[in-house]
C-alpha cells in the first residue's frame, strides 16, 4: 500500500496593501473669517452692515456664499464670541454687525507696523 501524501494547505492571498487616502491641497488665500473682518471694516455705515449685505458683498468679491451658507454662519458666530464683532441689530448670525472697539484697535495697530 503506498502512502498518500497529505494534501498541502492552501496557500493565503497576499494581504491587500491598505490604501493610503489622498489629502485635499490646502485652499490658499485668506479665511472666511478674515474676509467679512474685511469686509466689516471696509464699511463706513453707522449701523453696521447686514448679514444680507454681508453676503453680497462676499459674493462681489468671488466667494460662493450658496455652497457655503454654514462656513459663513459660524463664521460670524464665532467672530461675535471671541468679540471681534459687535451686534447693533438682531440675534445670532442675522441682523447687523459692526467691527468692536478692541478689534478696531488691533486691525489699525497691524496696518501701521513694518514688517
Amino acid at each position: 500500500m503506498a502512502e498518500v501524501a497529505p494534501a498541502p494547505p492552501p496557500v493565503a492571498a497576499p494581504a491587500k496593501a491598505a490604501k493610503k487616502k489622498a489629502s485635499k491641497p490646502k485652499k490658499s488665500g485668506p479665511s472666511v473669517g478674515e474676509l467679512i473682518v474685511k469686509t466689516v471694516a471696509a464699511s463706513k455705515e453707522r449701523g453696521g452692515v447686514s448679514a444680507a449685505a454681508l453676503k453680497k458683498a462676499l459674493a462681489a468679491g468671488g466667494y460662493d456664499v450658496d455652497k457655503n451658507k454654514a462656513r459663513v454662519r459660524t463664521a460670524i458666530k464665532s467672530l461675535l464670541t471671541k468679540g471681534t464683532l459687535v451686534h447693533t441689530k438682531g440675534t445670532g448670525a442675522s441682523g447687523s454687525f459692526k467691527m468692536s472697539s478692541k478689534a478696531e484697535t488691533k486691525l489699525c495697530c497691524r496696518e501701521n507696523t513694518v514688517q
